[in-house]
Protein backbone atom coordinates (compact mmCIF):
# COMPACT_ATOMS: atom_id res chain seq x y z
CA UNK A 1 0.00 0.00 0.00
CA UNK A 2 2.80 1.94 1.08
CA UNK A 3 4.20 1.41 -2.84
CA UNK A 4 1.01 2.36 -4.56
CA UNK A 5 0.29 5.90 -2.41
CA UNK A 6 3.96 7.17 -3.34
CA UNK A 7 3.04 5.77 -7.01
CA UNK A 8 0.08 7.80 -6.86
CA UNK A 9 1.79 10.81 -6.11
CA UNK A 10 4.70 10.80 -8.41
CA UNK A 11 1.90 10.49 -11.32
CA UNK A 12 0.17 13.69 -9.81
CA UNK A 13 3.60 14.97 -9.92
CA UNK A 14 4.14 14.37 -13.66
CA UNK A 15 0.52 14.83 -14.39
CA UNK A 16 1.15 18.69 -12.74
CA UNK A 17 4.30 19.27 -14.34
CA UNK A 18 3.08 18.40 -17.97
CA UNK A 19 0.23 20.42 -17.55
CA UNK A 20 2.46 23.08 -17.33
CA UNK A 21 4.96 22.22 -19.91
CA UNK A 22 5.80 23.61 -23.33
CA UNK A 23 4.65 21.34 -25.81
CA UNK A 24 5.82 21.15 -29.76
CA UNK A 25 2.48 22.45 -30.92
CA UNK A 26 3.06 25.29 -28.40
CA UNK A 27 6.26 26.09 -29.48
CA UNK A 28 5.84 25.94 -33.58
CA UNK A 29 2.61 28.26 -32.98
CA UNK A 30 4.55 30.78 -30.92
CA UNK A 31 7.48 30.85 -33.19
CA UNK A 32 5.36 30.41 -36.57
CA UNK A 33 1.91 30.87 -36.13
CA UNK A 34 -0.23 33.95 -37.02
CA UNK A 35 -0.21 37.08 -35.03
CA UNK A 36 -3.37 36.31 -32.75
CA UNK A 37 -2.10 32.60 -32.19
CA UNK A 38 1.17 33.57 -31.21
CA UNK A 39 -0.01 36.49 -28.96
CA UNK A 40 -2.89 34.43 -27.61
CA UNK A 41 -0.07 31.43 -26.85
CA UNK A 42 2.66 33.33 -25.60
CA UNK A 43 0.29 34.93 -22.60
CA UNK A 44 -0.67 31.26 -21.58
CA UNK A 45 2.62 30.50 -21.23
CA UNK A 46 3.75 33.52 -19.54
CA UNK A 47 0.59 32.93 -16.90
CA UNK A 48 1.98 28.92 -17.13
CA UNK A 49 5.55 30.36 -15.68
CA UNK A 50 7.12 27.52 -17.64
CA UNK A 51 10.91 27.27 -17.58
CA UNK A 52 11.35 26.25 -21.08
CA UNK A 53 8.61 28.41 -22.19
CA UNK A 54 9.90 31.62 -20.40
CA UNK A 55 13.21 30.46 -22.51
CA UNK A 56 11.47 30.24 -25.97
CA UNK A 57 10.20 33.77 -24.74
CA UNK A 58 13.37 35.54 -24.36
CA UNK A 59 15.05 33.98 -27.11
CA UNK A 60 12.37 35.07 -29.04
CA UNK A 61 12.22 38.74 -28.19
CA UNK A 62 16.37 38.51 -28.98
CA UNK A 63 15.53 37.30 -32.42
CA UNK A 64 17.38 33.96 -31.88
CA UNK A 65 14.97 31.36 -32.95
CA UNK A 66 14.40 29.27 -35.62
CA UNK A 67 12.25 27.18 -36.90
CA UNK A 68 13.14 23.60 -38.76
CA UNK A 69 10.28 21.68 -40.30
CA UNK A 70 8.52 21.18 -37.15
CA UNK A 71 11.00 21.36 -34.42
CA UNK A 72 11.95 25.29 -33.25
CA UNK A 73 15.37 25.70 -31.95
CA UNK A 74 16.68 27.79 -30.09
CA UNK A 75 20.69 29.28 -31.10
CA UNK A 76 22.91 30.74 -29.08
CA UNK A 77 25.20 33.27 -29.56
CA UNK A 78 28.30 31.00 -30.74
CA UNK A 79 25.82 29.35 -33.53
CA UNK A 80 24.82 25.96 -31.23
CA UNK A 81 21.13 25.19 -30.97
CA UNK A 82 18.79 23.26 -28.47
CA UNK A 83 15.32 22.08 -29.42
CA UNK A 84 12.85 24.29 -27.05
CA UNK A 85 10.92 21.75 -26.26
CA UNK A 86 13.32 18.90 -25.20
CA UNK A 87 15.96 20.66 -24.39
CA UNK A 88 18.34 18.47 -26.22
CA UNK A 89 21.40 19.41 -28.74
CA UNK A 90 20.59 20.10 -32.11
CA UNK A 91 22.05 20.98 -35.42
CA UNK A 92 20.27 24.10 -37.71
CA UNK A 93 19.98 22.92 -41.22
CA UNK A 94 20.29 24.86 -44.19
CA UNK A 95 16.22 24.78 -44.55
CA UNK A 96 15.91 26.17 -41.24
CA UNK A 97 14.10 29.65 -40.92
CA UNK A 98 14.51 32.55 -38.28
CA UNK A 99 11.39 33.31 -36.34
CA UNK A 100 9.93 36.77 -37.52
CA UNK A 101 8.92 38.76 -34.84
CA UNK A 102 6.56 41.40 -36.07
CA UNK A 103 6.37 44.82 -34.33
CA UNK A 104 2.88 43.70 -32.63
CA UNK A 105 4.44 40.94 -31.15
CA UNK A 106 7.55 42.68 -30.18
CA UNK A 107 5.42 44.71 -27.61
CA UNK A 108 3.70 41.68 -26.49
CA UNK A 109 7.15 39.91 -25.93
CA UNK A 110 8.33 42.74 -24.03
CA UNK A 111 5.44 43.04 -21.68
CA UNK A 112 5.29 39.49 -21.19
CA UNK A 113 9.04 39.27 -20.02
CA UNK A 114 8.56 42.50 -17.29
CA UNK A 115 5.61 40.99 -15.95
CA UNK A 116 7.77 38.35 -14.58
CA UNK A 117 8.90 40.79 -12.03
CA UNK A 118 5.08 40.47 -10.80
CA UNK A 119 5.89 37.06 -9.45
CA UNK A 120 9.30 38.45 -7.46
CA UNK A 121 9.73 40.29 -4.23
CA UNK A 122 10.93 43.74 -5.09
CA UNK A 123 7.98 46.19 -4.76
CA UNK A 124 9.21 48.95 -7.40
CA UNK A 125 10.08 46.10 -10.00
CA UNK A 126 6.16 45.36 -9.06
CA UNK A 127 5.03 48.71 -9.70
CA UNK A 128 6.82 48.77 -13.38
CA UNK A 129 5.92 45.55 -14.28
CA UNK A 130 1.86 47.17 -13.14
CA UNK A 131 2.53 50.19 -14.63
CA UNK A 132 3.82 48.64 -18.26
CA UNK A 133 0.53 45.85 -17.83
CA UNK A 134 -1.95 49.32 -17.58
CA UNK A 135 -0.33 51.52 -19.78
CA UNK A 136 -0.93 48.39 -22.36
CA UNK A 137 -4.51 47.45 -21.30
CA UNK A 138 -5.52 51.12 -21.30
CA UNK A 139 -3.87 51.29 -25.49
CA UNK A 140 -5.37 47.76 -26.18
CA UNK A 141 -7.04 45.23 -24.01
CA UNK A 142 -6.52 41.77 -24.43
CA UNK A 143 -8.37 39.18 -22.59
CA UNK A 144 -5.70 36.68 -23.18
CA UNK A 145 -3.60 38.05 -20.36
CA UNK A 146 -6.48 37.62 -18.15
CA UNK A 147 -4.86 33.83 -16.60
CA UNK A 148 -1.45 35.98 -16.03
CA UNK A 149 -2.94 39.44 -14.37
CA UNK A 150 -5.37 36.58 -11.89
CA UNK A 151 -2.48 34.49 -11.22
CA UNK A 152 -0.05 37.70 -10.55
CA UNK A 153 -3.49 39.06 -8.03
CA UNK A 154 -3.59 35.83 -6.61
CA UNK A 155 0.38 36.27 -5.25
CA UNK A 156 1.58 39.00 -2.78
CA UNK A 157 2.21 42.09 -4.12
CA UNK A 158 3.10 45.96 -3.47
CA UNK A 159 -0.10 47.96 -2.75
CA UNK A 160 0.24 50.16 -5.40
CA UNK A 161 1.20 47.01 -8.16
CA UNK A 162 -1.85 45.80 -7.24
CA UNK A 163 -4.07 49.02 -7.75
CA UNK A 164 -2.50 48.93 -11.23
CA UNK A 165 -3.22 45.35 -11.98
CA UNK A 166 -6.66 45.54 -10.61
CA UNK A 167 -7.15 48.72 -12.91
CA UNK A 168 -5.36 46.38 -16.10
CA UNK A 169 -7.54 43.62 -15.12
CA UNK A 170 -10.45 45.55 -15.80
CA UNK A 171 -9.74 47.13 -19.01
CA UNK A 172 -8.73 43.93 -20.41
CA UNK A 173 -12.09 42.23 -19.58
CA UNK A 174 -13.61 45.09 -21.56
CA UNK A 175 -12.44 42.47 -24.68
CA UNK A 176 -13.77 39.32 -22.90
CA UNK A 177 -16.67 37.44 -25.23
CA UNK A 178 -18.61 37.11 -21.21
CA UNK A 179 -21.09 39.97 -21.49
CA UNK A 180 -21.03 39.55 -17.65
CA UNK A 181 -17.34 40.59 -17.36
CA UNK A 182 -17.92 43.49 -19.89
CA UNK A 183 -20.89 44.74 -17.90
CA UNK A 184 -18.71 44.77 -14.54
CA UNK A 185 -15.68 46.29 -16.51
CA UNK A 186 -17.27 49.25 -17.62
CA UNK A 187 -18.80 49.98 -14.56
CA UNK A 188 -15.32 49.77 -12.54
CA UNK A 189 -13.65 51.92 -15.33
CA UNK A 190 -16.22 54.37 -14.96
CA UNK A 191 -15.72 54.64 -11.48
CA UNK A 192 -11.43 54.74 -11.88
CA UNK A 193 -11.53 58.84 -13.20
CA UNK A 194 -8.34 58.29 -15.26
CA UNK A 195 -8.85 60.41 -18.51
CA UNK A 196 -6.35 57.86 -20.62
CA UNK A 197 -9.48 55.58 -20.29
CA UNK A 198 -11.87 57.72 -22.41
CA UNK A 199 -10.74 56.76 -25.80
CA UNK A 200 -10.82 52.95 -24.72
CA UNK A 201 -14.50 53.32 -23.69
CA UNK A 202 -15.55 55.20 -26.43
CA UNK A 203 -14.34 52.89 -28.90
CA UNK A 204 -15.72 49.87 -27.23
CA UNK A 205 -19.08 51.50 -27.17
CA UNK A 206 -19.04 52.31 -30.96
CA UNK A 207 -17.92 48.22 -31.07
CA UNK A 208 -20.40 46.99 -28.46
CA UNK A 209 -23.51 44.89 -29.16
CA UNK A 210 -24.97 44.46 -26.07
CA UNK A 211 -27.86 47.22 -24.63
CA UNK A 212 -26.99 46.60 -21.08
CA UNK A 213 -23.26 46.95 -21.54
CA UNK A 214 -23.93 50.11 -24.19
CA UNK A 215 -25.46 51.56 -21.26
CA UNK A 216 -23.00 51.31 -18.46
CA UNK A 217 -20.42 52.45 -21.38
CA UNK A 218 -22.25 55.58 -22.12
CA UNK A 219 -22.77 56.25 -18.09
CA UNK A 220 -19.26 55.57 -17.48
CA UNK A 221 -18.35 58.18 -20.23
CA UNK A 222 -20.76 60.76 -18.50
CA UNK A 223 -18.81 59.82 -15.06
CA UNK A 224 -15.35 60.33 -16.67
CA UNK A 225 -16.10 63.31 -18.24
CA UNK A 226 -17.39 64.97 -15.05
CA UNK A 227 -14.54 63.76 -13.29
CA UNK A 228 -12.28 65.57 -15.50
CA UNK A 229 -14.56 69.04 -15.90
CA UNK A 230 -13.74 69.00 -12.08
CA UNK A 231 -9.93 67.96 -12.16
CA UNK A 232 -9.96 70.63 -15.00
CA UNK A 233 -11.01 72.96 -12.77
CA UNK A 234 -9.24 72.81 -10.21
CA UNK A 235 -5.95 71.98 -12.10
CA UNK A 236 -6.94 75.97 -13.22
CA UNK A 237 -7.27 77.15 -10.07
CA UNK A 238 -4.26 75.60 -8.61
CA UNK A 239 -2.18 77.01 -11.57
CA UNK A 240 -3.55 80.30 -10.74
CA UNK A 241 -2.70 80.33 -7.40
CA UNK A 242 0.49 79.05 -8.11
CA UNK A 243 0.92 82.23 -10.35
CA UNK A 244 -0.48 84.49 -7.81
CA UNK A 245 2.01 82.93 -5.32
CA UNK A 246 4.97 83.76 -8.04
CA UNK A 247 3.84 87.28 -8.31
CA UNK A 248 3.41 87.62 -3.93
CA UNK A 249 6.99 86.97 -3.98
CA UNK A 250 8.01 89.22 -6.62
CA UNK A 251 5.93 92.20 -5.22
CA UNK A 252 6.94 91.69 -1.59
CA UNK A 253 9.97 93.64 -1.31
CA UNK A 254 8.42 95.74 -3.60
CA UNK A 255 5.26 96.65 -1.44
CA UNK A 256 8.28 97.70 0.85
CA UNK A 257 9.85 99.95 -1.29
CA UNK A 258 7.13 101.33 -3.12
CA UNK A 259 4.27 100.78 -0.63
CA UNK A 260 6.16 101.82 2.41
CA UNK A 261 8.63 104.23 1.19
CA UNK A 262 7.29 105.75 -1.83
CA UNK A 263 10.66 105.01 -3.63
CA UNK A 264 9.77 103.63 -7.57
CA UNK A 265 12.69 101.04 -7.99
CA UNK A 266 12.95 99.98 -11.68
CA UNK A 267 15.49 97.86 -10.58
CA UNK A 268 13.10 95.61 -8.68
CA UNK A 269 13.21 92.85 -11.07
CA UNK A 270 17.03 93.10 -11.30
CA UNK A 271 17.76 92.46 -7.75
CA UNK A 272 15.00 89.25 -8.29
CA UNK A 273 17.42 88.59 -10.98
CA UNK A 274 20.67 88.64 -8.31
CA UNK A 275 18.52 86.42 -6.09
CA UNK A 276 18.85 83.98 -8.83
CA UNK A 277 21.92 84.32 -9.79
CA UNK A 278 23.38 83.60 -5.95
CA UNK A 279 21.01 80.28 -6.49
CA UNK A 280 23.00 79.07 -9.67
CA UNK A 281 26.56 80.19 -7.60
CA UNK A 282 25.52 78.29 -4.94
CA UNK A 283 24.02 75.08 -6.95
CA UNK A 284 27.81 75.16 -8.46
CA UNK A 285 29.53 75.27 -5.30
CA UNK A 286 27.65 71.85 -3.95
CA UNK A 287 27.95 70.28 -7.64
CA UNK A 288 31.78 70.85 -7.58
CA UNK A 289 32.92 70.84 -3.53
CA UNK A 290 29.60 69.01 -1.97
CA UNK A 291 28.48 66.54 -4.52
CA UNK A 292 27.05 64.26 -1.33
CA UNK A 293 24.79 67.21 -0.19
CA UNK A 294 23.48 68.51 -3.84
CA UNK A 295 20.19 67.89 -2.72
CA UNK A 296 20.25 70.64 0.29
CA UNK A 297 22.02 73.66 -2.18
CA UNK A 298 18.65 75.48 -1.98
CA UNK A 299 18.55 75.87 2.06
CA UNK A 300 22.32 77.22 1.63
CA UNK A 301 20.87 79.30 -0.98
CA UNK A 302 18.45 80.64 0.22
CA UNK A 303 20.32 82.83 2.56
CA UNK A 304 22.82 83.51 0.16
CA UNK A 305 20.20 85.03 -2.10
CA UNK A 306 18.45 87.13 0.40
CA UNK A 307 21.69 88.73 1.98
CA UNK A 308 23.31 89.20 -1.55
CA UNK A 309 20.04 90.63 -2.79
CA UNK A 310 19.66 92.75 0.40
CA UNK A 311 23.69 94.39 0.14
CA UNK A 312 23.30 95.59 -3.36
CA UNK A 313 19.73 97.21 -2.38
CA UNK A 314 21.69 99.00 0.89
CA UNK A 315 24.57 100.00 -1.77
CA UNK A 316 22.02 101.72 -4.01
CA UNK A 317 19.80 103.18 -1.30
CA UNK A 318 23.53 104.95 0.65
CA UNK A 319 24.66 105.89 -3.02
CA UNK A 320 21.90 107.13 -4.91
CA UNK A 321 18.44 107.03 -3.59
CA UNK A 322 18.89 108.37 -0.32
CA UNK A 323 19.34 111.84 -2.29
CA UNK A 324 16.20 111.24 -4.72
CA UNK A 325 13.22 110.93 -1.26
CA UNK A 326 10.71 112.99 -2.37
CA UNK A 327 11.57 112.99 -5.96
CA UNK A 328 9.26 110.56 -7.71
CA UNK A 329 10.96 110.96 -12.00
CA UNK A 330 14.31 111.65 -10.73
CA UNK A 331 14.38 108.44 -8.59
CA UNK A 332 12.76 106.38 -11.22
CA UNK A 333 14.87 107.60 -13.95
CA UNK A 334 18.15 106.43 -11.57
CA UNK A 335 17.01 103.04 -10.73
CA UNK A 336 16.65 102.38 -14.49
CA UNK A 337 19.95 103.42 -15.19
CA UNK A 338 20.73 100.99 -12.17
CA UNK A 339 19.12 98.20 -13.87
CA UNK A 340 20.83 98.56 -17.06
CA UNK A 341 23.81 98.43 -15.52
CA UNK A 342 23.28 95.28 -13.47
CA UNK A 343 22.29 93.44 -16.56
CA UNK A 344 25.07 94.45 -18.16
CA UNK A 345 27.57 93.60 -15.37
CA UNK A 346 25.97 90.02 -15.16
CA UNK A 347 26.05 89.65 -18.92
CA UNK A 348 29.72 90.43 -18.35
CA UNK A 349 30.35 88.73 -15.58
CA UNK A 350 28.00 85.29 -16.05
CA UNK A 351 27.80 85.85 -20.30
CA UNK A 352 24.93 86.78 -21.95
CA UNK A 353 23.30 82.94 -22.03
CA UNK A 354 20.18 81.34 -19.73
CA UNK A 355 22.48 78.92 -17.30
CA UNK A 356 20.47 75.96 -15.92
CA UNK A 357 19.37 75.81 -11.91
CA UNK A 358 18.04 71.87 -11.44
CA UNK A 359 15.80 71.00 -8.86
CA UNK A 360 16.70 69.05 -5.69
CA UNK A 361 15.33 65.50 -5.86
CA UNK A 362 13.07 66.40 -3.13
CA UNK A 363 11.65 69.53 -5.56
CA UNK A 364 11.02 66.89 -8.55
CA UNK A 365 8.21 64.78 -9.83
CA UNK A 366 4.28 65.36 -8.65
CA UNK A 367 1.53 64.52 -6.68
CA UNK A 368 -1.36 62.76 -8.57
CA UNK A 369 -4.97 63.41 -7.23
CA UNK A 370 -8.50 62.58 -8.14
CA UNK A 371 -6.32 59.84 -10.84
CA UNK A 372 -5.96 62.88 -13.29
CA UNK A 373 -5.07 66.34 -10.84
CA UNK A 374 -1.27 66.31 -11.22
CA UNK A 375 0.16 68.91 -9.08
CA UNK A 376 4.18 69.25 -9.44
CA UNK A 377 6.50 69.45 -6.18
CA UNK A 378 8.35 72.35 -7.35
CA UNK A 379 4.88 74.67 -7.18
CA UNK A 380 3.55 73.48 -4.77
CA UNK A 381 6.59 73.78 -2.26
CA UNK A 382 7.24 77.65 -3.95
CA UNK A 383 3.37 78.38 -3.01
CA UNK A 384 4.38 77.27 0.93
CA UNK A 385 7.82 79.22 0.57
CA UNK A 386 5.51 82.40 -0.62
CA UNK A 387 2.75 82.08 2.55
CA UNK A 388 6.09 81.25 4.64
CA UNK A 389 7.59 84.50 3.62
CA UNK A 390 4.69 86.82 3.74
CA UNK A 391 4.26 85.40 7.35
CA UNK A 392 7.88 86.50 8.25
CA UNK A 393 7.58 90.31 6.70
CA UNK A 394 4.06 90.55 8.25
CA UNK A 395 5.53 89.36 11.64
CA UNK A 396 9.11 91.53 11.09
CA UNK A 397 6.73 94.90 10.06
CA UNK A 398 4.04 94.53 13.14
CA UNK A 399 5.85 92.16 15.93
CA UNK A 400 9.96 93.76 15.88
CA UNK A 401 11.14 96.96 16.39
CA UNK A 402 12.54 97.49 13.29
CA UNK A 403 9.20 96.78 11.84
CA UNK A 404 7.98 99.29 14.70
CA UNK A 405 10.69 102.39 13.35
CA UNK A 406 9.95 101.58 9.92
CA UNK A 407 6.30 102.11 10.13
CA UNK A 408 7.02 105.01 12.37
CA UNK A 409 9.05 106.72 9.88
CA UNK A 410 6.84 105.95 6.89
CA UNK A 411 4.04 107.46 8.52
CA UNK A 412 5.66 110.67 10.50
CA UNK A 413 9.73 110.83 9.43
CA UNK A 414 9.82 114.61 11.36
CA UNK A 415 8.11 113.30 14.69
CA UNK A 416 10.17 109.72 14.24
CA UNK A 417 13.21 111.76 13.92
CA UNK A 418 12.42 113.83 17.01
CA UNK A 419 11.76 110.73 18.87
CA UNK A 420 15.49 109.64 18.37
CA UNK A 421 14.70 106.82 15.41
CA UNK A 422 17.90 107.68 13.14
CA UNK A 423 15.69 108.22 10.21
CA UNK A 424 18.70 107.30 7.74
CA UNK A 425 19.40 104.08 9.11
CA UNK A 426 15.98 102.91 9.01
CA UNK A 427 15.33 103.77 5.58
CA UNK A 428 18.98 101.74 4.38
CA UNK A 429 17.81 98.59 6.31
CA UNK A 430 14.18 98.83 4.91
CA UNK A 431 15.52 99.49 1.62
CA UNK A 432 17.61 96.23 2.07
CA UNK A 433 14.51 93.79 3.58
CA UNK A 434 12.51 94.95 0.20
CA UNK A 435 16.13 94.21 -2.13
CA UNK A 436 16.56 90.71 0.28
CA UNK A 437 12.91 89.30 -0.32
CA UNK A 438 13.25 90.24 -3.70
CA UNK A 439 16.48 87.63 -4.10
CA UNK A 440 13.93 85.56 -2.05
CA UNK A 441 11.66 85.71 -5.10
CA UNK A 442 14.86 85.07 -7.58
CA UNK A 443 15.73 82.05 -5.33
CA UNK A 444 12.05 80.72 -5.74
CA UNK A 445 11.88 81.61 -9.64
CA UNK A 446 15.18 79.50 -10.45
CA UNK A 447 13.06 76.54 -9.79
CA UNK A 448 10.51 76.95 -12.26
CA UNK A 449 12.27 78.67 -15.35
CA UNK A 450 15.49 79.65 -16.93
CA UNK A 451 17.78 82.10 -15.24
CA UNK A 452 19.45 84.94 -17.55
CA UNK A 453 20.33 88.56 -17.52
CA UNK A 454 16.87 89.26 -18.55
CA UNK A 455 14.40 87.21 -15.40
CA UNK A 456 13.51 90.46 -13.76
CA UNK A 457 11.74 92.41 -17.05
CA UNK A 458 9.35 89.67 -16.61
CA UNK A 459 8.16 90.58 -13.38
CA UNK A 460 8.31 94.67 -13.07
CA UNK A 461 5.07 95.14 -14.46
CA UNK A 462 3.56 92.12 -12.53
CA UNK A 463 5.10 93.59 -9.33
CA UNK A 464 3.95 97.08 -9.64
CA UNK A 465 0.52 95.98 -10.73
CA UNK A 466 0.26 93.75 -7.75
CA UNK A 467 1.25 97.01 -4.99
CA UNK A 468 -0.82 99.43 -6.76
CA UNK A 469 -4.21 97.53 -6.96
CA UNK A 470 -3.47 96.01 -3.51
CA UNK A 471 -3.22 99.43 -2.08
CA UNK A 472 0.17 101.21 -1.37
CA UNK A 473 1.62 100.34 2.07
CA UNK A 474 -1.01 97.70 2.77
CA UNK A 475 0.61 94.16 2.91
CA UNK A 476 -2.64 92.64 3.00
CA UNK A 477 -4.13 94.42 -0.31
CA UNK A 478 -0.45 92.54 -1.79
CA UNK A 479 -1.54 89.39 -1.17
CA UNK A 480 -5.20 89.88 -2.35
CA UNK A 481 -4.01 91.68 -5.67
CA UNK A 482 -1.74 88.93 -6.45
CA UNK A 483 -3.57 86.05 -5.47
CA UNK A 484 -6.82 87.72 -7.25
CA UNK A 485 -4.77 88.78 -10.27
CA UNK A 486 -3.17 85.12 -10.56
CA UNK A 487 -6.76 83.38 -10.86
CA UNK A 488 -8.57 85.63 -13.16
CA UNK A 489 -4.85 85.86 -15.54
CA UNK A 490 -5.24 81.53 -15.83
CA UNK A 491 -8.94 82.12 -15.93
CA UNK A 492 -8.92 84.37 -18.83
CA UNK A 493 -5.88 82.26 -20.51
CA UNK A 494 -8.24 79.13 -21.21
CA UNK A 495 -10.73 81.78 -23.04
CA UNK A 496 -8.93 83.95 -24.93
CA UNK A 497 -5.17 83.31 -24.96
CA UNK A 498 -2.07 84.76 -23.30
CA UNK A 499 -1.88 87.86 -24.90
CA UNK A 500 -5.71 88.30 -25.13
CA UNK A 501 -5.59 87.46 -21.43
CA UNK A 502 -2.60 90.08 -20.56
CA UNK A 503 -4.44 92.73 -21.85
CA UNK A 504 -7.97 91.95 -20.21
CA UNK A 505 -6.34 92.28 -16.55
CA UNK A 506 -4.38 95.25 -17.72
CA UNK A 507 -7.79 96.52 -18.57
CA UNK A 508 -9.25 95.91 -15.53
CA UNK A 509 -6.66 97.22 -13.39
CA UNK A 510 -6.70 100.50 -15.06
CA UNK A 511 -10.98 100.97 -14.65
CA UNK A 512 -10.43 99.67 -10.99
CA UNK A 513 -7.65 101.83 -10.04
CA UNK A 514 -10.15 105.03 -12.06
CA UNK A 515 -12.57 103.93 -9.52
CA UNK A 516 -10.71 102.95 -6.72
CA UNK A 517 -7.11 105.24 -6.75
CA UNK A 518 -6.49 104.04 -3.46
CA UNK A 519 -6.69 100.21 -4.33
CA UNK A 520 -7.97 97.31 -2.75
CA UNK A 521 -7.77 98.42 0.95
CA UNK A 522 -7.07 102.55 1.38
CA UNK A 523 -4.50 103.63 4.24
CA UNK A 524 -6.09 104.19 7.52
CA UNK A 525 -5.13 106.84 9.16
CA UNK A 526 -5.61 110.75 9.86
CA UNK A 527 -5.58 111.75 6.52
CA UNK A 528 -7.66 109.04 5.06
Amino acid sequence: MRWLRTCLVLLCLIGAASAHALTPAEALTLAAGDSDERIATLNRLAAAADEKGLALIQALSEDAVKVQGEQVLIVAADGSATDAVTGAAATPTDTAEDAVVNNRLRGALETALATRALFGTDATLQREAAGLLQRAAFDAPDASQLPLVDKALAGTLDPKARDLLEQARAAMQLASDDEAQRLAAAQTLGNMGQPALRPLLAAQLAAESSASVKAALSAAIASLDRSLAVSSALSQAFTGISLGSILLLAALGLAITYGLMGVINMAHGELIMIGAYATWAVQVFFKNTLPGLFDWYLLAALPVAFVTAALVGAAMERTVIRFLYGRPLETLLATWGISLVLMQGVRSLFGAQNVGVENPSWMSGSITLLGNLTLPWNRIIIVAFAGAVLLGVTLLITRTRLGLFVRGVTQNRPIASCMGVNTARIDTYAFALGSGIAGLAGCALSQIGNVGPDLGQSYIVDSFMVVVLGGVGQLAGTVYAALGLGLLNKLLEGWAGAVLAKIAVLVFIIVFIQKRPQGIFAFKGREA
